[in-house]
């Protein structure tokens, strides 16, 4: 009888298991189909679409933080319009201004990462980093295929199938060969091995991409894999953190197995305004 019990237990383990990882594809398989047929439909249907994300994923930070205020909607969406709408013209005015207090905002939480344990959040910082950290990455992930000035979809692409080859390479390499932890007090399953395995495919993401895509160069495309791959990973490494104070797993429900859409953007959202940063250079240096 016993044996019976194991047998039915590990039969129910396994159906589960296969159950899970199922659903876990086809919401994976989902996200990923909106978000890329988004951006290469039309400049507007990317634009409808993070309005959407951005919204949800304004909500769920809120709730790991414990804010309830539903002016950041509209922050978002007024400031979403003067950045992308006046882009140009009022680029030395709002946008360089706006950019350069997001990356220092971004730089103060690296630091509260990786020297304190508790990320400190009175309730002025709450309502700064909100701004300042998620409202405005969003954005700048929004204006990074137009930071030319031409709607570019391959850029914006690219650089979310970089952060996707080095989340999953990380994975896979820390899995099968981590021994060093990354920041255990923060995320224990990640490792330094799994780190540079990321870090790894990344490149050669960028140089596949630079081959086939006929965008920008190899070199270029090189140095968006180390922006999208190291920032992604402090980006992915601070909203563990926000998570662990605030005592959940996900940050919300809205895609079964992966969570909500904040922990499916949190990498790209912190390495947004590094990257637009650094097309911004390139555009003016060349």
């Amino acid at each position: 009888m016993e044996v019976v019990q194991k047998i039915y237990i590990c039969c129910c383990s396994k159906i589960y298991n296969m159950k899970e990882l199922l659903t876990r594809s086809l919401s994976g398989l989902l996200y990923v189909s909106i978000l890329l047929l988004s951006i290469f439909i039309s400049k507007y249907t990317y634009l409808f679409v993070f309005i959407l994300f951005g919204i949800l994923s304004i909500y769920e930070f809120q709730k790991l933080i414990h804010l309830k205020n539903k002016r950041l909607y509209l922050i978002f969406i007024l400031l979403l319009g003067g950045l992308y709408f006046y882009h140009e013209k009022l680029f030395f005015y709002l946008v360089l201004p706006t950019l350069i207090l997001t990356i220092v905002t971004e730089i103060f939480l690296i630091k509260d990462l990786i020297t304190i344990r508790i990320i400190p959040m009175f309730e002025k910082r709450k309502y700064f980093t909100s701004i300042f950290y998620l409202i405005t990455s969003i954005i700048f992930i929004i204006l990074i295929p137009n930071y030319s000035g031409i709607y570019q979809p391959h850029i914006i692409a690219g650089a979310f199938l970089i952060t996707w080859v080095n989340d999953s390479f990380a994975y896979l390499v820390g899995k099968n060969f981590g021994k060093h932890k990354l920041l255990e007090r923060i995320s224990p399953k990640k490792t330094i091995e799994g780190f540079i395995g990321g870090f790894v495919f990344s490149l050669l993401a960028g140089y596949l991409i630079a081959i086939f895509s006929n965008t920008l160069s190899i070199n270029i495309w090189l140095i968006i894999s180390i922006i999208m791959s190291i920032f992604g990973t402090l980006g992915d490494l601070i909203q563990s953190k926000f998570k662990r104070q605030a005592g959940v797993k996900d940050s919300g429900t809205i895609m079964p197995g992966h969570g909500g859409i904040y922990d499916r953007l949190d990498s790209v959202i912190f390495a947004s305004p590094f990257l637009y940063a650094f097309l911004q250079i390139l555009k003016y240096v060349s």
